[in-house]
């Protein structure tokens, strides 16, 4: 059964990375032959050829024996269908709409789609642990992190570590929407 599970993932793998079987056995040192062995489970790799092929992967070890088949976390919103939430401490006339969740392993997203509804009032003080994504889609503001401001429009990003005071300084112009993605760690 550990053959067949190995021998699915370098598969899996080696279609995700867009190479050729005969590539991955040249990349890896290894015999056309062997890896077809490999991924339809007919061999158990030694532990040798595992190295060989993770390198001609590019990726660790241990991702042939991650169980891909038995994780089932996926989230599909249509568009329009989010969640809105009332969030703990949420700013007044920030709308958050929860796009998305998974509930298994030890990496925690909080994807959101957040609008500035009218009278809704700049916010500097944000701040919490995790990595936080913004990508915004429409109006024009400041946004203050930590001792520095930047000017941001629809087309623009942000990546950063949230632990530091954050947010939107000044509203220039437009009705002010990003997405929002929040990374941390589950204890």
């Amino acid at each position: 059964m550990s053959a067949t599970r190995i021998g699915a993932q370098v598969r899996a793998l080696r279609m995700a990375a867009g190479v050729s079987g005969g590539a991955l056995a040249q990349a890896s040192g290894i015999s056309a032959s062997m890896l077809s062995r490999i991924e339809r489970g007919l061999v158990s790799p030694s532990v040798e050829t595992l190295e060989r092929l993770a390198q001609g992967l590019h990726v660790p070890v241990s991702r042939f024996f991650s169980d891909q088949a038995r994780r089932t976390d996926f989230s599909h919103v249509r568009a329009g269908q989010g969640v809105v939430v009332d969030r703990v401490g949420a700013v007044a006339d920030y709308r958050y709409e929860l796009l998305g969740h998974l509930l298994s392993g030890n990496l925690f997203v909080e994807p959101y789609l957040v609008t500035l509804l009218p009278g809704a009032d700049p916010y500097v003080t944000f701040q919490h642990p995790g990595l936080k994504f913004l990508y915004f889609l429409s109006g024009e503001v400041a946004y203050r992190y930590g001792a520095k401001s930047v000017a941001v429009r629809a087309g623009d990003s942000l990546l950063f570590d949230a632990t530091a005071l954050h947010g939107i300084e000044t509203i220039h112009s437009g009705t002010v929407s990003y997405l929002s993605v929040v990374f941390t760690l589950r204890e």
